[in-house]
This record gives structure tokens, C-alpha cells and sequence, in this order.
């Protein structure tokens, strides 16, 4: 999966929205699914604890910069956190935002270098987060950047039912990658991707720890944990070392010259998976 900007050729896989005058059985089980899916991630959010940011002001969308921000009337950018775009993201905010009245929430309001805020955003009173509402449409996929627990559980479950349903982007067979081809990973070299595959072995060298999925070490895809980062797992409950012939969901930007490579970075961008759960599926 790669990450769409302003500029991106990648033609659209999907319509974004159905006109209400769409009478076709086409457009009415399209319509149904998107209904049914929606009543899926309220039900899978409704026993979380409510995200607890703060707001951080509100504004009038007076237009797209690009797949993953906005500009509001009063002159501020708006980068929309805890996802990374899919191709078919700028089209889906255009249809959600444009000049729609917006809430942001986010642990603070501190500009990034670039001049943008970050937030999560909300539609008028509405207490779904766009982001939850592009995830569960498959046109995002979660970034783990959020490390607030439940901010983060609420898009891990907006995209984990729009997995179930084969919603946009999950659509497509390759969507995830598997650690046994890492030949198909380095394709997505400067990317980011969702993978999946069993972990062979845990190995540390200095500082760094790799979770290995293949026996040559060389060319085999691996999962890189610095020591600064051990912490998070230690305190989550999770040894590295019990990761060992466990099947696991790792994503983020992939790395690599011989063999590749993801540095994990978060907690949240590595997710066990069941030993029969199947591929795309969250449980």
C-alpha cells in the first residue's frame, strides 16, 4: 500500500459515494454492505472507552491539499493523524469534507515543521472520526502513530471490519503481504505495508532486536526493534522473545537493499494473530 498524494496518477478503484437516486440491485446491496459495515464498527467500538482527546478548536473546510490534509477558513492546515492514504483517499475526503463544519481532537495543538496540525477530525457533532469513517470504507489504513489505547482500538476496529468485508483497498488479494515472499515486500521498498507471517526466530545484535521470518537472515524479511523501543513491549505485557513460531500482523514503511526490512517504531504496528485466524482478519 502506498501512500497517495496531491499529485498521484493511480486511477480510483471505487465510487466514494452512491447517488441517492442509484436504483440499481448493484447500487442497493453496495448501499446495504456500507450500512451493515457501519453498524460493525459501532459494534465492535460501543464497549470501548470513548477516545478522550481534547478539542483543539473547529473550522470550516475551505479545501483538499491532499490525500491526508486540509485547509480550514481561517488559514490552518489539518493533518489528518493515525492513517496513511490509500489511492483512493483524496476522492473520499473530498466527498466527506469539502466545505463541511469539522471538530479536531488531538493530545495537543502544537504545529509540526511544515506548519500542519494534527487531529483527529470530526463532522459537526458526529462522535466518528473521519479517520474511523475512511478505514471503515478501506479507503485508509491505520498508521499506529495514536498511542492513546482507546483512540487507537477504535481505527485498529473501523479497519479490521472493513478487512472482514473486503472493503476498498482490502479488496485487492495483495493487500497484505506475506513474510515468505520477500521478494513481493521489496517491491514496496519506500512504502508503507501491512505484512503478515510467522515469526521464526528472535535474535538481538547490539542494540537492535529482529524478529526473523525466514532462515536466511540475509534476503528473509525481518521486523527491527531498537532497545529504546523494547519498553513499550515490555510494559504492554509482550517479551519479544515469546513472539518465536508466533504468527503476527507487523505494518509499516519498508526498508531494505538484500532483505526487508520494517523498524518498528510503536506498539501498535505489530498485532498477534490466532493460530487459525485467517489471512486479513483481526479477531
Amino acid at each position: 500500500m502506498t501512500e497517495y498524494g496531491e499529485t498521484s496518477s493511480h486511477p480510483t478503484t471505487h465510487e466514494v459515494w452512491l447517488p441517492r437516486s442509484a436504483t440499481s440491485p448493484g447500487h442497493v446491496t453496495q448501499r446495504l454492505r456500507l450500512i451493515v459495515l457501519f453498524l460493525l464498527v459501532a459494534a465492535n467500538t460501543a464497549f470501548a472507552a470513548p477516545c478522550q482527546f481534547e478539542s483543539q478548536g473547529e473550522g470550516r473546510v475551505a479545501g483538499i491539499v491532499d490525500a491526508r490534509s486540509v485547509r480550514l477558513d481561517d488559514g490552518r492546515e489539518i493533518r489528518l493523524s493515525g492513517i496513511v492514504p490509500t489511492a483512493t483517499t483524496k476522492q473520499a475526503l473530498t466527498s466527506l469534507l469539502a466545505g463541511r463544519d469539522v471538530m479536531l481532537r488531538s493530545a495537543d495543538d502544537t504545529p509540526d515543521r511544515y506548519g500542519r496540525q494534527s487531529a483527529l477530525v470530526f463532522i459537526g457533532e458526529s462522535d466518528t472520526s473521519v479517520q474511523a469513517m475512511l478505514l471503515a470504507r478501506g479507503d485508509a489504513v491505520v498508521s499506529a502513530e495514536i498511542v492513546d489505547k482507546d483512540c487507537a482500538a477504535a481505527l485498529m476496529a473501523s479497519e479490521a471490519a472493513a478487512r472482514r468485508q473486503k472493503m476498498g483497498s482490502w479488496a485487492d488479494p495483495s493487500a497484505i503481504k506475506n513474510a515468505e515472499s520477500p521478494d513481493d515486500i521489496l517491491a514496496e521498498i519506500g512504502r508503507f505495508a501491512v505484512i503478515e507471517g510467522k515469526v521464526l526466530s528472535v535474535r538481538q545484535a547490539g542494540a537492535t532486536t529482529y524478529l526473523n521470518f525466514g532462515r536466511n537472515w540475509t534476503r528473509g524479511f525481518a521486523v527491527t526493534i531498537s532497545k529504546r523501543t523494547l519498553a513499550a513491549f515490555e510494559n504492554a505485557g509482550m517479551a519479544l522473545k515469546s513472539l518465536e513460531n508466533r504468527r503476527i500482523r507487523v505494518r509499516g514503511w519498508v526498508e531494505g537493499t538484500t532483505g526487508p526490512r520494517i523498524d518498528v517504531r510503536l506498539l501498535g504496528q505489530v498485532e498477534l494473530l490466532g493460530a487459525n485466524e485467517p489471512t486479513g482478519v483481526r479477531p
